[in-house]
């Protein structure tokens, strides 16, 4: 199960993240994620673990939880969109009028 986890305080790292899910079941991966350019934490991540049921009972304990001083917003993580950037231009050029 693919978790997401928001409102997560700029300090905090990716291992603390690791150990607070691992309180509710094996977790394979915890992942921050940082600015291209600074390096900074977002403010969000993702925790992957293996067990749904496990899973769920994270989210329905840490949801709205404080950690770290901040109150985290916890849920299933949804399905990754394809992004083709902010304009409506074909990847071949020219306007794609396909899209809408």
């Amino acid at each position: 199960m693919n978790i997401f986890v928001s409102n997560i305080n700029f300090r905090t790292q990716e291992e603390s993240l690791f150990n607070l899910f691992s309180n509710f079941g094996e977790v394979a991966s915890a992942k921050i994620i940082t600015d291209r350019e600074t390096g900074r934490s977002r403010g969000f991540g993702f925790v992957e673990m293996n067990n749904d049921t496990e899973g769920q009972a994270a989210i329905d304990n840490l949801n709205g939880k404080e950690f770290d001083g901040k109150i985290l917003n916890v849920s299933v993580a949804r399905p990754r969109e394809e992004h083709r950037g902010r304009n409506n231009f074909s990847p071949r050029g020219g306007f794609d009028r396909n899209r809408y």
